[in-house]
């Protein structure tokens, strides 16, 4: 791989992680404005290369889809109550399960959350926002009820 192409892979992984993409039409023009000299077969190979695929109507990586589905299955599987307050969530798990979930928790790369702290059957989130406890609660029971 030469330096031209590792460099264009670069500007695509953070286009597809930043924004939602849904053709490579888009992929190409975002390309030619950062300077990159492209056709829409270079963007498919590329895609390919990197693991990307169409997801829900967008571009997304390969091990984020399989995060995604992960995620809702220990949600579903393992969590019992959720609470909020504040900028932090609590999830009550049974016990030696806190350790799955949270995991599962910071392999979906959840937007807006800044970390997790697991015990053996709870789960402490904490919320980017000073009252997004409440927000990121609600996004995890829906994640958990689509199992």
């Amino acid at each position: 791989m030469t330096a031209d192409t590792a460099s264009r892979r670069r500007a695509l992984r953070r286009m597809i992680e930043e924004n939602l993409i849904s053709s490579q039409a888009e992929l190409v023009y975002g390309l030619h404005q950062q300077g990159f000299d492209v056709t829409q077969a270079t963007v498919s190979r590329d895609l390919g290369a990197m693991g990307v695929l169409k997801n829900g109507g967008h571009y997304r990586f390969r091990r984020a889809i399989h995060a995604d589905a992960h995620l809702a299955r220990a949600i579903g599987e393992y969590v019992q109550s959720f609470a909020s307050s504040g900028n932090l969530v609590i999830l009550k798990t049974p016990p030696g399960a806190a350790q799955v979930v949270a995991a599962a928790i910071d392999g979906s790369q959840m937007e807006g959350m800044l970390g997790s702290v697991a015990g053996d059957d709870t789960v402490l989130l904490v919320a980017a926002e000073p009252g997004g406890g409440l927000d990121l609660k609600n996004r995890l029971e829906l994640i958990g009820d689509t199992r």
